[in-house]
């Protein structure tokens, strides 16, 4: 840092950026804008993936929508123009193999003369270790944390000053039910009426840490892919799940008359794109809990 107070940042992929000072106008993947409002970090636009269109996907969205944030469209669709409009002076992406953003063409962002900060949210990483470097960043964009600056504790996550992440009650809330009941649960995201994607839960860092606090999550078996199986819907009765947590965003397709059946298990949404946030985390432990015990 020099006299003049320099800000700076390095992301997982090692990317150092620095400026003079911190930046305030903040563009982002969904994902990561809605954890960063999580955080109290206001983005001034966000931008879809390859999966989304011109509408933002109110799934993905967390609090963006009530917040008035911008919507550009998907991100490797956006020219000069339209990712210049809001006129960032920093971008936020999430990466997934460390080495590039997964959202956005890069080399736009270098043409408008904006750096980009790409996050890991990769299955080589903890979810409390997720939660953190966005917490981290927030902190350094100067967000307050908003219950999700955290940092690992003995068993979750814990914020500045000694005060409890919100994942803390949710995790032991979470961990009961999960006790309590003998539920077998499948994570899935249909892709149309004769295929479905079955996740592979170590592949998922959520989804890991849901084995970690004892839900009983399905393996979809061997074969070909790293974080999916795809198969045909009969696999998905032939696992015997009691409980199937569907992908609920927008690409997706949900079981039922246009998806396919999943025999006599119950179903609950799943964001897998959930933003990497405590509160946005809890919320979702919090509703796979009353799942787990309907």
């Amino acid at each position: 840092m020099s006299e003049m107070r320099a800000w700076g940042f390095t992301d997982d992929r090692g990317t150092a950026v620095e400026a003079v000072r911190a930046p305030v106008r903040v563009a982002a993947y969904v994902r990561a804008g809605a954890a960063l409002l999580d955080l109290g970090v206001t983005p001034v636009a966000v931008y879809g993936s390859g999966h989304d269109g011109n509408v933002l996907d109110s799934v993905k969205a967390g609090r963006l929508e009530s917040a008035g944030v911008p919507y550009l469209g998907a991100g490797r669709a956006l020219d000069e123009a339209r990712l210049g409009g809001p006129r960032p002076d920093l971008i936020v992406d999430v990466t997934y193999d460390g080495k590039s953003a997964y959202a956005l063409d890069e080399g736009v962002a270098e043409r408008v003369g904006v750096p980009v900060v790409a996050l890991s949210v990769g299955n080589e990483g903890t979810l409390s270790a997720i939660i953190g470097r966005f917490g981290e960043l927030a902190v350094a964009l100067g967000g307050g944390g908003g219950g999700g600056v955290v940092g690992l504790g003995v068993d979750g996550l814990v914020g500045p000053v000694g005060s409890v992440d919100p994942v803390v009650s949710a995790e032991a809330v979470l961990r009961d039910a999960a006790a309590g009941v003998d539920v077998r649960v499948l994570a899935l995201s249909g892709a149309g009426p004769d295929q479905v994607h079955l996740a592979r839960p170590q592949a998922w860092p959520e989804l890991a840490r849901l084995a970690e606090l004892g839900v009983r999550l399905v393996d979809p078996g061997p074969g070909p892919g790293a974080n999916w199986l795809t198969a045909d819907w009969g696999r998905v009765a032939a696992l015997e799940p009691g409980l199937v947590l569907y992908d609920s965003r927008a690409n997706a397709v949900r079981p039922g008359p246009v998806g396919g059946a999943v025999g006599g298990a119950r179903v609950a949404p799943w964001n897998p794109e959930t933003p990497p946030s405590g509160v946005a985390y809890a919320a979702f432990f919090l509703e796979l809990a009353e799942a787990l015990r309907a």
